[in-house]
C-alpha cells in the first residue's frame, strides 16, 4: 500500500508556509508544522508527549515550550488568516456569519467560564463563550475570528481577572455585538471581501449592532425576536396638531409600530433550500417584507407612552 503521509504532509507544509513566515523565530517555524501534524495526523492521544513521540522524537521539550510557554504576537498570524481566507472564499457572493461558539466547561478557573447560554447544548450551562466570525461561499466556510467573551461575573471582579492573567487591555466589559463589530472592522481593514453580513437574533436584537452594520455601509440580514416592534416601510413622521396648549415640538410617526410577527401575518411564504448540512439539505420557509425597525430615539406618542421612533430601513 502506498504511503500517503508524505503527500499530505507536503501539502500541509505548502499551506502553512505563509503562516510560518509570520511567526518569525526559526524554532517556532520548525515546531509549528510538527504540532499541527500531530493534531490532524493519526493517533488518538493529542497531548504533547504522544505527539512528540510520533512526529518529533527527541524534541519533546521544544514542542512543549512552543505549546505551553511560547510567546509571540498573534496579530500577524491573524492578518495572514484573513488574507488566505479571502483568497479561498472571499468575493461579492461571500457572506460573513456572526455567531456564538460555546465550550462547555467544568470548574471556575478557565478565563470567562460561567453560567451562560451554551449553543452546543441548547441550554444555560457552565461554559466559555466565543464570538465567532466565519467567511463562507457556497459550501465552504472558513472561521476567521474567535474572540472570548467575558461575562459580568468576570469583568466586575478585578482580582479574578488578575489571578487568571487576563491582559489589562482585555479586562473591560464588552458586549458580544461590540466584539463582533470590532472584528468586522479588522476584517474590512485587511481587505476581506464579502457581500452580506448575517447573524442570528442573539445579535440582531441589538439596535447598536444593526445600526453599526448600516454605518459601515454593509448589506446585512439578521434574526430578530418576533416581538420586536417594526413600522411599515412607508411610515412618515408628521407634526401632531395640539388640541390645546403650546404647539408640539417633535414629529411623530403617522402609524404605530407593531410586533414583527404581526407584520408577517399576511405575507407570502415560500420554501427555500440553501445548502447541504450535516443532516442533509437545509430547508426553511421564508417571507420578505421591507420594514423600519422601531429602534430610533424614544418619544412619548399621544396616550401610548414612550415609543421608539422608526430607525433605518431593513
Amino acid at each position: 500500500m502506498a504511503d500517503t503521509r508524505v503527500g499530505w504532509e507536503g501539502e500541509l507544509g505548502r499551506w502553512l508556509r505563509p503562516f510560518l513566515e509570520r511567526l518569525g523565530h526559526k524554532a517556532r517555524q520548525r515546531m509549528c508544522p510538527l504540532y499541527v501534524t500531530g493534531l490532524i495526523g493519526p493517533g488518538d492521544r493529542k497531548s504533547v508527549q504522544p505527539m512528540a513521540e510520533r512526529f518529533a522524537p527527541g524534541d519533546y521539550d521544544q514542542l512543549h515550550h512552543f505549546v505551553a510557554a511560547g510567546v509571540w504576537d498573534a496579530a500577524p498570524l491573524e492578518t495572514e488568516l484573513l488574507i488566505q481566507a479571502d483568497k479561498l472564499v472571499g468575493g461579492s457572493d461571500a457572506v460573513l456569519v456572526i455567531d456564538d461558539t460555546a465550550m462547555p466547561k467544568k470548574g471556575k478557573h478557565s478565563v470567562g467560564v460561567g453560567a451562560q447560554y451554551a449553543s452546543a447544548l441548547g441550554k444555560t450551562a457552565n461554559c466559555q463563550t466565543l464570538v465567532s466570525l466565519t467567511l463562507a461561499r457556497g459550501e465552504v466556510p472558513v472561521t476567521v475570528a474567535l474572540r472570548l467573551f467575558l461575562p459580568e461575573s468576570w469583568t466586575s471582579d478585578r482580582a479574578r481577572l488578575k489571578r487568571a492573567g487576563v491582559p489589562a487591555e482585555h479586562q473591560a466589559a464588552r458586549t458580544k455585538p461590540e466584539i463582533a463589530l470590532a472584528e468586522i472592522d479588522r476584517m474590512i481593514a485587511a481587505g476581506v471581501h464579502f457581500g452580506c453580513a448575517l447573524a442570528d437574533a442573539g445579535y440582531g436584537l441589538s439596535a447598536p449592532f444593526r445600526q453599526g452594520l448600516t454605518a459601515r455601509g454593509l448589506a446585512w440580514a439578521v434574526g430578530i425576536p418576533r416581538h420586536l416592534k417594526v413600522y411599515p416601510v412607508g411610515v412618515h413622521l408628521i407634526w401632531p396638531i395640539a388640541k390645546r396648549g403650546r404647539p408640539r415640538q417633535r414629529s411623530i410617526p403617522d402609524i404605530l409600530s407593531i410586533p414583527a410577527e404581526d407584520m408577517l401575518a399576511d405575507a407570502k411564504w415560500q420554501n427555500i433550500t440553501w445548502r447541504t448540512g450535516t443532516k442533509g439539505k437545509l430547508r426553511a420557509r421564508f417571507a420578505a417584507v421591507r420594514v423600519r425597525t422601531a429602534d430610533g430615539p424614544p418619544q412619548r406618542i399621544r396616550d401610548k407612552g414612550q415609543q421608539h421612533l422608526p430607525g433605518d430601513k431593513a
